[in-house]
């Protein structure tokens, strides 16, 4: 039989290309870069530019349609693509333009394009999907009352959408979401059109980020919101995201913003951003998280559930602060996570004592009477022990919070304010938009204090046992209790007052 249609030539020619391709490369497996904490988290071989993803919601009981559009650079010649994506259904794939073949391995999505890619070459990738809601508590889409929202730190984004799922590998991001008619859909970074009618009522919202921003960052939210704006300094853009009923009694907090922008800015330079806000969810978390532009908040934080004032203020100073440190500065691994939660819990501690209500000095000394109990549960904070398998979120311990600003304290006590200061706005200065570690750190922190920091340092960074602090011989820790078969008692933080958390989500009294 003679093919008398061109298209359906190409499809067979291709389709038999692949097949004769997977005939001779061995079984897909999954892959990673190495991370100590997250073995098999982000690939190998490409360095993301671009994301571009298309949702398209109906309700929290049905797996969203997908497309997800990824722009790439080689770095050295793939036969074989990996990404990491799991909880969702793949129907097509393809690459640089061609059908590619598409296996799961672990949580690894593999393609196999028709033709090998060479190394320095440009990867366009289009992958068709679902991305599936129901049935995970473990991050990526979290349920709430009107809608979704979304909570990817530390390894959960491939549970929404095929990604290179590691923060070292920052990209640009766009997002078209569409929502039923009455919903309002929110993304990450600016609107990049007016919302479009779509048939049925619907609608459909765009959104760009003007900066890269890590997977575990992203942020896309679907509900009943009142979408308001504002003004900050030097005319930068507020928008925050509220449920549409709580608009008014949230106000008072949301006024706010404006004015913590400002402390911030004062003490470590220019917010790095093209606009910010809050996002204000009717979902039971846990804990907070700073999504780049749009942090994401707990409606019960400020419901006047027996939290003071001065504690949600501090709380909201907290994920502001990640927009500088963990946002903007990205962890080149999981194991500098103490740059990102140390410099917010230093912000916040430092903004608390601004307030009258909680003096540094208290809470630091306080974290120093833990401080070798922390280290034996969770390890030194720039090498924390990997959480437990299924909660990876429980990475999050005491050590990398109060714990780890521990280490600023320490290092302002050693170099005198002065120096501190110039360490911190150089830091965000210089690695803005990028990824960085702690050696960096280190090395910043040493060129910026006039001598070589690295003995002073290791000991905070690395070891069993908490050093001496400086400017205070009288300060002594507890020590860590003896290994027994007896159960593992949790320590409590020494923020008060604590909040509660489901386990494995982090420690009480905590944001992420």
């Amino acid at each position: 039989m003679q093919l008398s249609s061109p298209r359906l030539r190409a499809a067979l020619l291709a389709a038999a290309s692949l097949t004769l391709v997977a005939a001779v490369l061995p079984p897909p497996k999954p892959l990673g870069i190495g991370d100590r904490l997250f073995p098999e988290l982000g690939n190998p071989g490409y360095d993301v530019l671009a994301y571009d993803l298309s949702l398209t919601y109906k309700d929290n009981n049905s797996p969203l349609d997908a497309v997800t559009r990824i722009e790439a650079r080689t770095l050295e010649p793939l036969e074989r693509v990996n990404l990491d994506f799991t909880n969702g259904t793949v129907a097509s794939a393809e690459v640089n333009g061609e059908p590619a073949r598409f296996e799961s391995a672990g949580e690894d999505l593999v393609l196999t394009p028709a033709h090998a890619v060479a190394a320095g070459t440009t990867l366009h990738m289009t992958i068709r999907h679902t991305s599936d809601p129901r049935g995970r508590a473990d991050g990526g889409w979290v349920p709430t009352e009107d809608g979704l929202a979304m909570a990817n730190q530390a390894d959960a984004a491939h549970r929404v959408f095929p990604c290179n799922d590691h923060p070292a590998d920052k990209a640009y991001f766009t997002f078209h979401v569409t929502a039923p008619a009455g919903l309002t859909a929110v993304a990450n970074g600016m609107p990049s059109a007016l919302p479009a009618a779509r048939a049925g009522g619907g609608a459909e919202w765009t959104y760009k980020t003007l900066h890269p921003m890590a997977t575990e960052l992203a942020q896309v939210s679907v509900g009943r919101s009142a979408v308001l704006h504002r003004t900050g300094p030097h005319g930068l853009p507020l928008r925050d995201v509220v449920p549409a009923a709580d608009r008014e009694r949230l106000e008072p907090w949301l006024a706010k913003t404006g004015g913590q922008i400002e402390w911030m800015e004062q003490r470590v330079g220019r917010y790095p951003f093209e606009n910010y806000g809050v996002l204000i969810a009717r979902a039971k978390t846990g804990f907070e998280l700073e999504t780049q532009t749009l942090s994401l908040f707990e409606h019960g934080l400020f419901a006047g559930e027996g939290y003071p004032e001065w504690y949600v203020e501090s709380v909201m100073v907290h994920e502001l602060a990640h927009q500088w440190f963990g946002d903007s500065v990205a962890p080149r691994t999981w194991s500098d996570l103490w740059l990102n939660e140390g410099h917010a819990t230093w912000y916040e501690a430092l903004y608390a004592d601004g307030l009258g209500k909680y003096s540094l000095e208290r809470r630091m000394r306080e974290a120093y009477q833990r401080s070798d109990q922390w280290r034996a549960a969770g390890g030194p904070p720039a090498a924390p022990k990997a959480a437990a398998p299924g909660e990876k979120i429980g990475l999050f311990r005491p050590v990398v919070y109060d714990g780890s600003a521990l280490i600023l304290y320490a290092l302002r006590q050693e170099v005198g304010a002065e120096a501190f200061d110039r360490i911190e706005r150089s830091w965000v200065a210089e690695h803005r938009d990028g990824v960085a570690d702690t050696r960096d750190f280190v090395r910043l922190a040493s060129r910026e204090a006039g001598r070589d920091l690295g003995a002073f340092l290791e000991p905070w960074l690395y070891g069993k046992t908490t050093p001496p602090m400086p400017g205070h011989p009288e300060w002594s820790a507890s020590p860590a209790p003896k290994a027994s078969k007896a159960p593992a008692q949790k320590v409590p933080a020494p923020q008060a007052p604590a909040r509660k958390a489901p386990a494995g989500k982090g420690p009480a009294g905590k944001t992420v």
